[in-house]
């Protein structure tokens, strides 16, 4: 067991707590990163290069049938391989929350295909669910059962927002634990099917969850309702004859109680567990080796690392399994005198044996580096893999970086948002209130809620792209206006277009009295 710590480098700015790793072979990928992505790194997805304790994130490179993937905080992710532990061929993810705080209820399957010059490219698509589809959610897990050579996903837990007919200004953005409801998802042809346990009454998020063959085990977590972590472990045994499914549960007692822990596979049967919180305010310093048979788990305390005492004083950190025993920490950087350029500090816990982690990630990311050029402005977009990112065309600065924007700042002189008891005002609004751009001279953001500006106004501003002026540079503005030359009104004719005009025939009076003898 070791650990070490490890220098962020380029692009480590864009790591934030909820992200993923994906293990292909010698190859760690880095997904969920903060913001949106931007061009020099359309795909969001990284390679993660590891060399001489230092961290670097690699741009990749998506194929031409790719689908859009989102970067995703929190999603449920899971390993998929065609035979039980075998080779990882496939990660399923599905879920979580986007830059904007949307949800997604969408399930991505994700591989990697090789290329004859040695440098892969990463090929997601997304898999269309009918039946019982799981609402958006974030926080839950997702885990793959073998049973009677017949494979199938097993989906549980997580949060969501509260329905939109029970949202008011106050809870705008309350979210609540999902239904206590058992997904199994059929992948070949995408049917999902809810199934109701009696044995789990309460919704459960962030909990860890391990799978061998046809049988899941569900530990710990957090229910908001009554704010506990509970220690029950659940037992869920999936049957697949060639009828419908059989689920069964059986709850099982324990002494772990643990939330927003990271779990590492090892081998078939072993399981680790490090990190987490035991309660809110709480982390868990202590790892655990899971060891499954085939009826029976068993939970063993091992030997902790020595945590340096940047970790034991930090109240939260984060982190994600790198395969094999192996996990990369992250603290918040305020426990430290560092640049600010680095907003979390990393460290490598090996708890698997695996020595050759450092060369085999660094091996890994010098094969896609191999013969490497930076990209023309027609390449900048390219999606196949005859394009190839070099590591210098994604800019971090272009990132956004939220502890800067500003969105607590007063605007003008009669602002009065708080950040301690500031509600949602417009719809759109999730935890930030919502801002425009005052488009004077030296420019700066305005709360819109400050402007007085209707949602239906500030939508209308933000959809059309037009300059807006705030209350202070409103009149400034329309002063130094010229006056626009107003072409003359062209007055209608009052006479009604198209209507018949009969004309009055006038009779001399010759002509009438010519008629009048005529008819005496």
């Amino acid at each position: 067991m070791t650990l070490q710590t490890v220098v962020a480098s380029s692009n480590t700015s864009i790591i934030q707590p909820g992200f993923s790793l994906f293990r292909f072979g010698r190859r760690v990928y880095f997904f969920g990163q903060k913001g949106w992505p931007k061009r020099s790194c359309p795909t969001g997805m990284f390679l993660v290069d590891l060399k001489v304790n230092e961290l670097k994130l690699r741009p990749t490179l998506f194929t031409n049938e790719s689908c859009y993937l989102p970067p995703l905080r929190h999603p449920a992710v899971t390993s998929f391989s065609d035979s039980p532990g075998g080779e990882v061929s496939q990660y399923l993810i599905h879920g979580g929350k986007s830059p904007n705080n949307d949800l997604s209820q969408k399930l991505y399957v994700m591989s990697v295909v090789p290329s004859a010059n040695k440098k892969s490219t990463i090929c997601c698509t997304e898999k269309d669910l009918v039946g019982d589809v799981p609402e958006a959610r974030y926080g839950h897990s997702m885990n793959v059962v073998h049973s009677r050579g017949k494979s199938a996903v097993v989906l549980f837990g997580g949060r969501s927002y509260i329905p939109l007919n029970q949202r008011i200004t106050e809870k705008w953005n309350s979210v609540t634990d999902c239904q206590p409801l058992i997904y199994l998802i059929d992948l070949q042809f995408g049917c999902s099917t809810a199934y109701n346990i009696k044995e789990i009454q309460d919704g459960l998020s962030f909990h860890v969850s391990v799978s061998r063959n046809d049988i899941v085990y569900i530990m710990g977590g957090h229910t908001l309702e009554s704010n506990i972590r509970p220690s029950n472990i659940y037992r869920i045994k999936v049957d697949l004859p060639l009828g419908s499914p059989d689920i069964s549960c059986t709850v099982l007692q324990s002494r772990l109680s643990v939330s927003s822990a990271i779990v590492s596979h090892t081998c078939p049967n072993e399981f680790l567990i490090v990190g987490g919180y035991e309660t809110d305010s709480y982390k868990r310093m202590t790892c655990n080796k899971v060891s499954i048979n085939d009826e029976t788990i068993d939970i063993q305390e091992m030997e902790t690392p020595e945590w340096p005492g940047d970790v034991k004083q930090s109240k939260t950190w984060f982190g994600a399994d790198m395969g094999h025993g192996v996990v990369l920490l992250g603290i918040p950087g305020d426990n430290k005198n560092q640049s600010s350029d680095n907003n979390f500090f990393f460290y490598i816990l090996n708890l698997g044996g695996e020595e050759d982690l450092m060369q085999s990630c660094s091996q890994g990311s010098l094969e896609e580096q191999e013969d490497s050029m930076p990209l023309e402005d027609s390449e900048e977009f390219t999606f196949g893999g005859d394009g190839v990112f070099d590591e210098d065309t994604y800019n971090e600065d272009d990132e956004e970086d939220e502890s800067e924007t500003g969105y607590w700042d007063p605007c003008c002189a009669g602002c009065d948002l708080n950040v301690n008891i500031w509600v949602p005002y417009y719809s759109t609004e999730l935890n930030k209130p919502a801002m425009i751009y005052c488009s004077s001279d030296k420019g700066h953001w305005v709360h819109a809620q400050c402007m007085d500006l209707s949602e239906t106004m500030l939508v209308y501003l933000s959809e059309n792209n037009i300059k807006y002026f705030c209350k202070d540079h409103a009149k400034l503005e329309r002063g130094l206006q010229t006056p626009k030359q107003m072409i003359p009104v062209l007055k209608p004719s009052m006479k009604k277009v198209g209507r018949k005009v009969t004309s009055i025939n006038r009779m001399s009076t010759v002509k009438k009295s010519f008629l009048r003898r005529l008819f005496e």
